[in-house]
C-alpha cells in the first residue's frame, strides 16, 4: 500500500487530478475526500437518488470506496439500495510500524474498513474480500482474476457498478493494484454479458449473462464527467475516512488503534476549509453506459 518516500499511499492515492482547482496547499488526501466541481441538478434518475436497485463496487484496496465514494454509498443506502462491496486486496503492507506484521495489518484493516461501511449505512455482511496480497494483484493470474470477477457480477446482477477508472493518469502511474482492479474490472463487465466467456459458469454454477446497465468510474481526474452533490453528508463521509486511522500519523508510523483526539480535529479542520467551486463539495466520476462514455 506505501511507496518508498513521499506520503502514506492512502494520502497520496487519494490525491485526484481536480487538485488544480486549490488554490492553498493541503493535504493530497483532502482532495479526494472533497472534490471542488461543478454540480449538476437533481433528478429520480440520477446515481445518488436511485432507490431499490443493486450496486456494486469495487475496490482495490480497503479505503478507495470511502475517499472517493463514501457520501454517494451513504445516499444510496439512505435510499434503500442493495450495495456489495468488492474488494480486491487485504491491504497488509501500509504500515512503517516495524512492529506490525501482515497478518496483523490485514485484521486491522478489515476491521477498519467494516467500521467505515457501517459509517455510511452498509454491513459487514455486504463486503467481500478477495483476499489478494497488497502490492501483488497485478502478479494474479489475468485469466482466473477476470473469471473470478465475471461471476461475482453474474451472481449479484447489479444495475450499477463502481469501479476504479483505467483510463485517468493517477491510476495508470500510480500503483500496481489500482491498475489491475481498474483494468480487470472492465474486462469482467465487458465478458459478463457474452455467453461464450466463461461458459462453464453458465453450465455448472447457473450463472447467466448479465449486462451492467451503467457504470461509474471514481479517481476518474480530468475525464469526469459526473458529480455527486455530497453538502449535506460531508461530515459523514470525514467520519468514514476518519476510520481508517492506520493509514495516518501518527498510527501509520507506531500503530494505535484510536486517534489522538487533537490530531484529528487538525485533520478535520483542514478539510473543512477548503476552497469550494460553486460552493458545493462533491464526488466525482466518470459515467458511461455500456462501452460509451456519455
Amino acid at each position: 500500500m506505501f511507496q518508498r518516500g513521499g506520503p502514506p499511499a492512502s494520502i497520496r492515492r487519494a490525491h485526484c487530478a481536480l487538485g488544480e482547482a486549490m488554490k492553498t496547499p493541503i493535504p493530497a488526501f483532502a482532495i479526494s475526500i472533497l472534490s471542488l466541481v461543478q454540480v449538476f441538478g437533481q433528478d429520480s434518475a440520477r446515481l445518488e437518488n436511485l432507490r431499490g436497485k443493486t450496486v456494486m463496487l469495487f475496490t482495490p484496496h480497503p479505503d478507495d470506496d470511502t475517499f472517493c465514494c463514501a457520501g454517494t454509498l451513504y445516499k444510496l443506502a439512505k435510499n434503500g439500495n442493495r450495495i456489495h462491496i468488492v474488494i480486491y486486496t487485504n491491504d497488509d503492507k501500509g504500515s512503517y510500524d516495524p512492529d506490525m506484521t501482515s497478518e496483523r495489518l490485514a485484521r486491522i484493516r478489515m476491521h477498519e474498513e467494516e467500521e467505515a461501511c457501517r459509517i455510511v449505512g452498509i454491513p459487514k455482511e455486504s463486503i467481500l474480500w478477495l483476499q489478494y496480497h497488497d502490492g501483488m494483484l497485478e502478479y494474479a493470474n489475468p485469466r482466473d482474476l477476470v473469471e473470478q470477477v465475471t461471476g461475482l457480477i453474474r451472481k449479484v446482477r447489479p444495475d450499477v457498478v463502481l469501479s476504479v477508472d483505467p483510463g485517468s493518469d493517477y491510476v495508470r502511474w500510480h500503483k500496481t493494484d489500482h491498475r489491475m482492479a481498474a483494468n480487470n474490472t472492465m474486462d469482467a463487465i465487458r465478458a459478463a454479458e457474452w455467453h461464450l466467456y466463461f461458459p462453464n459458469q453458465r453450465l455448472h454454477d447457473g450463472l447467466e449473462p448479465w449486462r451492467v446497465p451503467e457504470e461509474y468510474y471514481y479517481y476518474a481526474g480530468k475525464d469526469a464527467n459526473y458529480f455527486v452533490n455530497i453538502d449535506d453528508v460531508a461530515e459523514i463521509k470525514l467520519n468514514a475516512a476518519a476510520a481508517h486511522v492506520s493509514q495516518f500519523p501518527p498510527a501509520v508510523d507506531k500503530y494505535r488503534p484510536d486517534w489522538d483526539a487533537a490530531a484529528l480535529e487538525k485533520l478535520k479542520v483542514e478539510l473543512r476549509q477548503l476552497d469550494k467551486k460553486d460552493g458545493h463539495y462533491v464526488e466525482a466520476f466518470r459515467r458511461a453506459t455500456g462501452f460509451n462514455q456519455e
